[in-house]
């Protein structure tokens, strides 16, 4: 058995590693998600949203998945994802992967709504329209949020696996060979 638990183990140097990578990004991902804006200083959408300002938070969150789903990939190809707590942090992984997709395409649909604001016929389809952004901004970052909670669920799988380490300490370099026990029915008087 403990050959068998020492196989699981993720080494624990990549393991700190990980822990670092996935921690980076999950501040980015906070950061991101306090920094885009939509509303002004009076909770309302401005009279004319900057469409390039919304655009640039589609990029950054695409930016942000990209990464996001790079390390998933990574993480799939290691020989770690195979066992039991590498399918736990590839599941969360996965989560964040999917989340973190879905962050652009809404932030682009604010950005897009935007434009159609001075172009609204009536203050009805214009607050219907501001209800929309508001909704698709406030949906990306959400997903922004979620896809950091899904990398803190990874990387304490990791720390988690971290104290399992202090089980089975690493073999030493050189093991002198032991001194064989006296044998049984000698005596020495």
């Amino acid at each position: 058995m403990n050959s068998d638990a020492q196989r699981e183990l993720i080494p624990r140097d990549d393991t700190l590693h990980m822990i670092g990578a996935l921690n980076d990004l999950k501040a980015k991902l906070l950061a991101s998600a306090e920094q885009c804006e939509l509303l002004d200083d009076t909770g309302h959408v401005p009279a004319a949203p900057s469409y390039a300002e919304l655009l640039q938070h589609a990029a950054d969150a695409q930016a942000l998945s990209r990464d996001v789903v790079r390390m998933t990939a990574e993480f799939a190809r290691s020989t770690h994802s195979t066992n039991r707590v590498g399918s736990a942090v590839l599941a969360h992984l996965a989560t964040a992967a999917t989340m973190s997709s879905h962050a652009a395409p809404h932030f682009a649909e604010t950005a897009e709504s935007a434009l159609s604001l001075p172009r609204s016929p009536s203050p009805t389809s214009r607050k219907f329209l501001e209800n929309g952004m508001v909704i698709n901004h406030a949906t990306a970052r959400a997903y922004l949020r979620r896809t950091s909670e899904s990398l803190r669920d990874a990387a304490k799988e990791l720390t988690d696996h971290l104290d399992f380490h202090r089980f089975f300490p690493a073999p030493a370099r050189q093991q002198s060979p032991a001194t064989p026990p006296p044998r049984p029915g000698t005596r020495h008087r």
